[in-house]
């Protein structure tokens, strides 16, 4: 794994013997201490141009310039927060990542040097896993049953497919560092948390599963083969059940004890392994005729030796007395039986003729597929009788190629043992590749030759005869064994029991690692230790789920199993190599050269084919739990970044793709909208107004882009730092609003310009925003939040100018959220004014797919002015809607002409006194409210009783400002006339305002949401006129509990065609 010095911590650790010696740290908290540079420590007052003083100094000066003519003067700001290049490169040789060693480990003994060859540290550990007890007890029965050929097509396939994920598990374990126990990080650090959780699990639950093989397998060598005499039932299955949990037990127990006793037996089981298979070797080229077994067959039927034995010797003969033609026609000469004892001849013949005999040829392409209790040899099928002393021909289970290569191939598993030794080895970039390609090629070509000596050695009826009950119980293997039968019964039985606890020591620690990354939150309680450092609580689990495979207690059953969790992860490896080759990121730089992405793509075909060869329903099953795996890490959202490879195939995706859509804008058929939402940064750097992002929530049915920006004021070089804690703030609370989106903040000396420069830039080519959305400013008429409405309009005016929509809810705070859950009922009116390009239908429909107001009924109100035809409009309406495939009530308001009212006039009188107030508040620094709220009182009175107006009264002297609209219906007419002149324009507008929310107010008070098309701003920047716009939009909107002010761009954003 590469090690990524960014993520490294600075600490200030002083230099010297201190950094070198210093412990090593973990993967996610390694420590680089700059190296303290006495110049800048000095502040100026040593280094190259010294200090003051005067000419006496320059002897001393000189001193200290040749004194620090070794420093780099020219970095000096660098070193104060750098390290030096000597101490990284002292911690950096000192890195370790992956599984931790135990405290026992680590702390009971001085660790041992990482020392290991390739011979000792790989090729024999792959050895001792590849080589297990299907070569002793399954391999042989295979070669009867499939045929050589066939058997040699598994084996090949099988061993080919291990081939190519081992070069591609050298191109991954020689990229940068290994970690120790490195299996499962090479895999979860090269696809990323999702794909590496799955990972991790599926090679959990492999191990787990083959150690209860190990366990069932030893128990079947020593009950069927050494002691025979020790078993409780007749039947094989209930025996190892009780002695299979017995066995576990104990070697349970040698677990908790620790890994190195386990350790410690490792050596022996690999002699065991080598000396069984030594044994087996020679013993393939010095059987013969003479020293073979001598069997007995009826036909093609293969009998059970001890049924023909009478005084102590084999009767092979069809004699009336003899014991065949009791087992076929005593008593039933008419029988089926009986006929066939009379159609086929006796035939005594040795059982392991040698390769001299020429059996190879007889059982090179035959093949035996049946269904379980069948005969092998019947042409047409038979089913076989145990009472006749047939069992030896007959099949125990049903038999197929793809179901003997679901049991063959944990045969060839095992080749990542030297990988997750990599923490002891002297040079694993070297060792890792050598000693797993070597094992593989060793293994593949003796399974190979097996497979060929089997096929030439033993008479292909001995070879069907899984559990050598011809033979009285005799491992057919161990009868070819050299001198003595015993080495390979022996042998093989504790070579299974080593392997067993191997798997029984790995699987938990690996379980723990995976907890330990805290990627599956529900793994949590697994990172424990013990105070000896064991993973205590995972080793329960694993013995546990181990002892459920052992109830199963069929090798045959357990096999198919194990099959699909090793060849998923071995899958994930050449997927991981494939895309890293292909993506060839500037960090992939393997060692190993030797592999290209073709290999590893076939490598995942070849594992994705053999899995659903050799049982396509547990091959469901296992993608079934890493697909789960998957999809439960990405919804909990992992916040772990590994540099993946998957990470680097979605930045080549997302690059393509962004090219693709800045070629040419979208159609309004694939507009949605893609929202820019701006929060205001407050206190603490938290943001404000958190409501919008549950309306943003109930927007995204558009499936849209979203990007959630702030700007924060200042200078860039003193608060750029600020961003990292204002941007987790912000990510904490779209994570608890279950909005998913970009964070984008700047830092700006006036918030105003960095708003516009964020409309302007936020996005990317063609993936940019099309909606800005904000809410609506809050008092923003009071001296203190006049900079407000200047935000509110710079948004506005440069959304207009880039040809953004824009969204305002008012009120926002009154709209539903989802904690607590507020869906809403009533009605959603959306009130048509001006042409927007169908923006307001479109989000109005989108929030009807939302379950919070997927109850709202949908009305639409259109404005027509007196030239309009009131009717015409309502049926176009109603047709446009259906063509638009959506469901609304269409109503058109007719805007009668009306005389303009004198609370417009006097609200517009208001509102030119406030905005005259607030210039000379500005101009005059006046910051105090209570003088603001006297001048605005002042300048009323004043203009009162210029109009004969004697509505202002003592009662006002508490500030209050909303106590005037209590008479504000009380002007005449007349004194409306003569109040000073107003701008005609400025009249005009507020009267439409103050007349359509009149309308407003009658049709849609009691509207869950109101909907509606937002008046535009002057074009040029006024603030006399901003604060009359924001007095417009007050008149417009007043009354009303919930409103989403609207703006559309221009562009057509909904169509009527497919």
């Amino acid at each position: 794994m590469a090690t990524d010095i960014s993520r490294f911590v600075v600490e200030g650790v002083p230099t010297g013997s201190a950094a070198a010696n210093s412990e090593p740290a973990k993967e996610t908290g390694i420590s680089l201490s700059p190296v303290p540079d006495k110049t800048c420590a000095e502040d100026g007052s040593g280094g190259g141009g010294g200090g003051g003083g005067g000419g006496g100094h320059h002897h001393k000066e000189g001193e200290a310039l040749n004194e620090d003519l070794d420093d780099l003067d020219l970095y000096r700001e660098e070193y104060t927060g750098r390290p030096r290049v000597a101490s990284v490169l002292t911690q950096l040789i000192q890195y370790r990542a992956g599984i931790n060693p135990t405290s026992g480990e680590a702390h009971g003994e001085e660790q041992k040097a990482a020392n290991l060859g390739t011979i000792l540290g790989v090729f024999f550990p792959c050895i001792q896993n590849i080589f297990g007890v299907l070569l002793f007890i399954r391999l042989g029965w295979i070669v009867g049953v499939a045929g050589g050929f066939q058997t040699l097509m598994i084996v090949l396939a099988c061993c080919t497919c291990t081939l190519l994920t081992a070069i591609s598990m050298s191109a991954i374990a020689t990229n940068g560092r290994v970690p120790a126990g490195g299996s499962y990080f090479m895999i979860s650090r090269s696809l990323g948390p999702e794909f590496g959780s799955a990972v991790g699990v599926l090679f959990y639950l492999a191990n787990t599963v083959a150690a209860a093989m190990y366990v069932v397998g030893a128990i079947e060598i020593a009950i069927k083969y050494i002691v025979p005499q020790a078993a409780l039932f007749e039947d094989f299955f209930n025996n190892a059940r009780i002695y299979g949990l017995i066995l576990l037990a104990l070697m349970g127990i040698c677990v908790m004890i620790g890994i190195r006793f386990v350790s410690k037996v490792a050596p022996i089981s690999l002699a065991c392994v080598l000396i069984s298979i030594l044994s087996l070797t020679i013993g393939f080229f010095v059987s013969n005729d003479s020293s073979s077994p001598r069997m007995c067959a009826l036909g093609s039927r293969l009998l059970r030796t001890k049924d023909l034995m009478e005084n102590g010797t084999m009767q092979c003969t069809k004699d009336p007395s003899g014991p065949i033609y009791r087992l076929y026609c005593q008593n039933q000469t008419d029988s089926e039986a009986c006929q066939y004892f009379m159609r086929n001849e006796a035939s005594a013949f040795p059982g392991i003729p040698g390769i001299a005999s020429g059996v190879f040829v007889k059982n090179f392409l035959p093949s035996h597929y049946t269904d379980a209790g069948y005969l092998y040899d019947s042409n047409p099928p038979e089913l076989g009788d145990k009472a006749r002393g047939e069992e030896p021909s007959m099949a125990d289970i049903s038999t197929s190629l793809i179901m003997l290569i679901g049991i063959y191939f944990p045969s060839v598993t095992g080749i990542m043992a030297g990988s997750n030794r990599s923490g002891d080895l002297a040079k694993p970039h070297i060792s890792i590749p050598r000693g797993t390609v070597g094992a593989v090629l060793v293994t593949s070509a003796v399974y190979i030759a097996s497979t060929l000596l089997f096929a030439a050695n033993v008479d292909g009826r001995l070879l069907r005869d899984k559990f050598g009950v011809s033979l009285d119980g005799k491992l057919v293997a161990a009868l070819m064994a050299w001198p003595t039968e015993w080495l390979i019964l022996i042998g093989s039985c504790l070579s299974t029991v080593g392997a067993g606890l191997q798997s029984l020591t790995g699987a938990p620690r690996l379980f723990q690692a995976i907890a330990a990354d805290s990627v599956i939150g529900l793994l949590a309680p697994f990172k424990v230790t013990t105070a000896r450092g064991e993973p205590f609580r995972a080793q329960l689990l694993t013995l546990s789920m181990c002892a459920a495979g052992v109830l199963i207690a069929d090798i045959d059953a357990l096999t198919p199993l194990i099959s699909q969790f090793f060849l998923m992860c071995y899958g994930f490896v050449n997927m991981a190599t494939c895309l890293n080759s292909l993506l060839s990121e500037p960090s992939w730089r393997p060692s190993f050269r030797y592999y290209h992405w073709t290999t590893s793509s076939l490598g995942f075909l070849f594992c994705l084919g053999l899995m659903f060869m050799s049982s396509w329903y547990f091959a469901i099953l296992a993608m079934f739990i890493a697909v789960a795996i998957y999809f439960y890490v990405q919804w909990k959202g992992a916040t772990i970044e590994w540099g993946d490879a998957t990470n680097g195939l979605q930045l080549s995706a997302a690059k393509k793709a962004l090219l693709s859509v800045d070629e040419k804008p979208p159609h309004a058929k694939n507009w949605r909208p893609q929202l820019l939402v701006l929060l205001e940064a407050g206190d603490n750097l938290k943001p404000k107004h958190v409501c919008l992002l549950d309306l943003l929530s109930q927007l995204k049915a558009g499936r849209g882009l979203t990007i959630v920006g702030s700007v924060i004021q200042g200078m860039v070089y003193d608060h750029y730092a600020d961003l990292d804690d204002a941007k987790a703030a912000l990510r904490s609370v779209m994570k608890a609003k279950r909005v998913k989106g970009i964070v984008k903040m700047i830092v700006s000396q006036d918030v105003v310009q960095g708003i516009e420069h964020l409309v302007q830039s936020a996005g990317l080519g063609g993936l940019e925003h099309n909606c800005v959305m904000m809410s609506f400013p809050t008092a923003w008429s009071s001296g203190h939040h006049a900079e407000a409405y200047d935000k509110f309009m710079a948004v506005i005016r440069v959304s207009a100018v880039c040809g953004k929509a824009v969204l305002v809810p008012k009120n926002v705070d009154n709209f539903p959220t989802k904690f607590p859950d507020q869906k809403q009922t009533g009605t959603i009116d959306l009130w048509w004014i001006v042409h927007d390009g169908g923006l307001l239908l479109l989000l109005a429909h989108l929030l009807k797919r939302n379950k919070f107001w997927s109850k709202c009924r949908l009305r639409v109100f259109t404005v027509a002015q007196t030239s309009d035809n009131s009717v015409e409009m309502r049926t176009f309406m109603c047709s446009y809607i259906s063509q638009l495939r959506m469901e609304a009530d269409v109503e058109v308001v007719e805007l009668q002409t009306a005389i303009m009212s004198a609370y417009t006039a006097n609200r517009t009188l208001s509102m030119t006194n406030r905005c005259e107030v607030l210039s000379q508040t500005d101009s005059q620094g006046l910051a105090d409210p209570q003088v603001f709220v006297d001048n605005l009182r002042d300048m009323k009175t004043a203009a009162e009783t210029a109009a004969g107006g004697t509505t202002a009264t003592s009662g006002h002297t508490n500030g209050d400002l909303s106590a005037e609209m209590e008479n504000q219906y009380t002007f005449s007419a007349n004194a409306a006339r003569q109040e000073p002149a107003l701008d005609t324009q400025i009249l005009r507008r507020m009267h439409s305002a103050v007349q359509l929310n009149e309308i407003l107010k009658k049709k849609s008070a009691g509207a869950s949401l109101v909907v509606l098309n937002m008046p535009g701003p002057n074009a040029v920047p006024d603030p006399t006129r901003d604060f009359h716009y924001m007095e417009y939009l007050e008149a417009l909107t007043e009354g009303l509990e919930r409103v989403l002010l609207v703006r559309g761009s221009g562009r057509e954003v909904v169509t009527i065609s497919q």
